[in-house]
């Protein structure tokens, strides 16, 4: 991954930046739904993961950020406009501890 970053324009906005053609490079924007669904489905196969979305990446990126990141800042990374819709990472995340006290309560 390091590698990938490494061959991105420091001035870029976007992890997957995308240039229609003819357009220059201040014309640079984000890669439409359709490229990432392609990208993502294409390594997926490869490393012989089923049913992997752009949106399930998404959702394992903010749980996991949920963990560390203070929930403004996890809704600016989301691009969320209501903490409300940021939570749902959170309360996911005291879901899992909810089920970990409940296995080792039964085990």
């Amino acid at each position: 991954m390091t590698s990938y970053l490494d061959t991105l324009s420091h001035e870029s906005t976007y992890v997957f930046p995308s240039r229609k053609r003819g357009e220059s490079d201040a014309h640079i924007g984000p890669v439409g739904q359709r490229a990432l669904i392609y990208v993502v489905s294409k390594y997926a196969e490869q490393a012989r993961v089923r049913d992997l979305s752009p949106h399930d990446l998404r959702h394992r990126f903010g749980s996991r950020m949920a963990q560390t990141v203070p929930l403004h800042r996890l809704a600016q990374l989301m691009g969320h406009d209501s903490l409300d819709t940021t939570l749902r990472y959170v309360r996911e995340k005291q879901q899992d501890l909810q089920q970990g006290v409940e296995t080792i309560a039964w085990a």
